[in-house]
C-alpha cells in the first residue's frame, strides 16, 4: 500500500508538476515498484498508478 507521500508524488507527476529534488529517491522507488515509467527526461504514470489514484480519488479535478 502506498503512503500519502507517495500518492502526492504520483499526483505531481500526473499533473506534470515538477517534483522537488528531495523526493527523487521516492520517485526511483515508485519506478522500481512499477508505478512510474521514465522516458528520457519525462516521467509518466503506469496503468498500475492510475488505478491506485482512481481508487483513492486522488488528483481528481473538479
Amino acid at each position: 500500500m502506498l503512503r500519502d507521500e507517495q500518492v502526492a508524488v504520483l499526483c505531481d507527476i500526473a499533473q506534470s508538476i515538477a517534483f522537488a529534488d528531495d523526493v527523487q529517491g521516492e520517485v526511483d522507488r515508485l519506478i522500481r515498484e512499477g508505478y512510474v515509467a521514465k522516458d528520457g527526461d519525462l516521467y509518466e504514470l503506469t496503468p498500475k498508478a492510475e488505478k491506485v489514484l482512481s481508487e483513492r480519488g486522488a488528483c481528481l479535478k473538479a
